[in-house]
């Protein structure tokens, strides 16, 4: 019988893994490093809406707005597009606007926080469906002003959207550009996996020390039975805006790591359809469980893009009568139903979960004088 491995081994293999996943990764062409680069910027938008639905229990369909809010700031504040039509902004910024983005990501994390209380706020008295039906009307009417700010003052492009979006450079180095490091060549998308990479492992500590906190246990008492929480003396109403900011602000985060890293942004990058999946990562692969929100993101987000070699042999097959995205889709669903008929808890569930235990497995507590159960 083979010894079991330490927790500490355990770790740093998964840490070189994780490491030269890319360089193996580009010796089959940068398409595939970009998947694992989308991969990551969705474990970071799962984990920051697993605050919300799996930690406090709140559904939050209109999460997509705060990824939203982060992408256009950055695109704003880091493309030729406001010295390009206002003016008074090219007299004073002649060389235009290109602020850092260590300067932007904050700014984008604290708007976006502001912006999930201002949501929050309306909503405290809102529980399940009625909850989620308001904040997917609230993610749509951010799309909405997206897509029409460009009339009568062209503040966002409206449909056309933004490009010539700056990359991030980290002291100097341009993660838009391919390195080469003693004959290794870096592509640019490798380098973004790095940095990605960095703050996710940063994310999971953060989120792991809040599951552990006071506040994280008082969440968890809210999900369970926010009545009881409220009888115990939690304070739900300030725990959930809570719940809402901090989660938004990973939203937000993310969102200026996406315009960087695509260059260009529109309002039809941040549709419901992003924000159902991100609710999809959180469910099938375990709420309130890190290991699980992680294995559900990435799977749902490399997923599409594998299906893509399975869909064309069988369009194929069937004379180029069936539409490969239509194809997709369909795997994509039949795979989610699967999943919840044969793990309805989630692929990866948190140890413990309360289970309903089959009437015959109930203790009967015995009538008799004795009172032995």
């Amino acid at each position: 019988m083979m010894a079991r491995i330490p927790p500490r081994w355990r770790y740093a293999l998964g840490a070189v893994l994780l490491l030269i996943l890319p360089l193996v990764l580009q010796s089959f062409g940068n398409a595939w490093v970009r998947i694992a680069d989308m991969a990551l910027l969705y474990v970071l938008l799962a984990l920051g809406l697993n605050l919300v639905v799996g930690y406090a229990g709140l559904l939050d369909l209109g999460y997509v707005a705060f990824f939203a809010l982060g992408a256009y700031i950055f695109g704003l504040l880091a493309s030729p597009h406001l010295t390009d039509t206002f003016a008074w902004i090219a007299v004073m910024f002649p060389q235009g606007l290109h602020i850092a983005w260590w300067l932007v990501l904050p700014l984008a994390a604290v708007l976006a926080g502001v912006l999930g209380v201002l949501l929050g706020a309306p909503t405290l008295r809102l529980r399940g469906d009625y909850l989620a039906i308001v904040t997917l009307g609230f993610g749509e009417i951010i799309r909405v002003f997206l897509n029409n700010l460009d009339h009568p003052l062209n503040l966002t492009n409206g449909p056309k959207g933004l490009g010539q979006i700056d990359s991030i450079q980290i002291f100097g180095l341009n993660l838009g550009k391919k390195l080469s490091v003693w004959g290794v060549e870096f592509a640019s998308v490798t380098l973004y996996y790095y940095l990605f990479l960095a703050l996710v492992v940063l994310s999971v500590v953060v989120c792991a020390r809040l599951a552990d906190s006071r506040v994280g246990r008082a969440w968890m008492a809210i999900r369970e039975d926010e009545i009881a929480a409220k009888a115990m003396g939690i304070n739900t109403r300030n725990l959930k805006l809570l719940a809402f900011g901090m989660g938004a602000t990973f939203g937000g985060v993310s969102g200026v790591l996406f315009a960087a890293f695509q260059g260009f942004i529109s309002p039809e990058s941040f549709s419901l359809m992003e924000s159902v999946m991100i609710v999809a990562m959180v469910v099938l692969g375990g709420m309130g469980h890190l290991p699980g929100v992680i294995l559900g993101a990435v799977l749902l987000a490399a997923l599409p893009e594998v299906l893509r070699y399975v869909a064309s042999p069988l369009q194929a097959m069937t004379g180029g009568r069936l539409d490969p995205a239509i194809l997709r889709q369909l795997l994509i669903a039949l795979a989610m139903i699967s999943i919840m008929l044969l793990r309805p808890q989630g692929l990866w569930p948190k140890p413990g979960m309360k289970k309903s235990l089959p009437k015959s497995e109930h203790p009967k507590v015995s009538t008799s004088s004795g009172g032995q159960a």
